[in-house]
């Protein structure tokens, strides 16, 4: 499920932001500060970010560089009333990835979310992670450790995505219970998560790669060059 992450301080605006891009197959989450958002990107990945640069408790821009160091390929669309050639220039160098001046149309808008989310599933589906020993191309569903080939079921590949893909932050356990049993089951029982965690550590050899936060979740431990 698509997760979109609103960070807009005007009320109003947030409000009507997230009923124009609601959808049966999109999760829509609204902040309207620098403190909320960053509460909310360490509870798990996000699809897309709408970020309003002016936010009561500092500059959008600041939380753009944050996202773009940490979560390269989370696209942002920088939404504010600051409409000057500088400040354009200026968000789009930050790594932005599209831009739009208030007042604009919820269809245009729509549109160019949708746009970004596309070219999001597009670089996902051709995805080729290589990390120290580890190599995982997902489109083929081929995972080596060295020169020595893993056989991975279905959930341990989804498991293994979402945690490599989010490399050195927490997913929660009710993040990725949701994201990876998603066969429309009402109840999936938490240790299962825990099951697929070991043996995927076990598989991969990954025991100090696979960090569990107790109380929270799991990450994929960042190793130092």
């Amino acid at each position: 499920m698509e997760q979109l992450l609103i960070i807009e301080d005007d009320i109003g605006l947030n409000q009507g932001l997230s009923k124009a891009l609601k959808a049966d197959d999109r999760q829509i989450i609204s902040c309207h500060d620098l403190k909320a958002a960053r509460e909310q990107l360490l509870c798990g990945s996000v699809s897309l970010i709408l970020l309003d640069i002016n936010l009561p408790d500092g500059s959008g821009l600041e939380l753009l560089r944050e996202v773009k160091e940490n979560m390269p390929g989370v696209p942002v669309i920088l939404l504010t009333a600051n409409d000057t050639d500088l400040d354009i220039v200026d968000g789009l160098e930050r790594g932005a990835d599209d831009y739009i001046t208030k007042p604009f149309s919820l269809s245009v808008l729509r549109a160019r979310v949708n746009t970004q989310l596309r070219k999001q599933a597009s670089n996902h589906k051709n995805v080729s992670i290589h990390i120290d020993l580890f190599h995982f191309d997902f489109e083929a569903m081929t995972f080596y450790v060295g020169d020595s080939k893993v056989e991975l079921s279905k959930t341990e590949q989804k498991l293994l995505r979402l945690l490599v893909e989010n490399r050195g932050r927490t997913m929660t356990r009710g993040d990725l219970v949701d994201r990876i049993w998603t066969d429309g089951a009402e109840y999936v029982d938490e240790n299962a998560l825990s099951v697929t965690i070991k043996r995927l550590r076990d598989k991969l050899g990954a025991q100090k790669y696979i960090k569990t936060v107790y109380g929270i979740g799991y990450s994929w431990v960042i190793k130092d060059e």
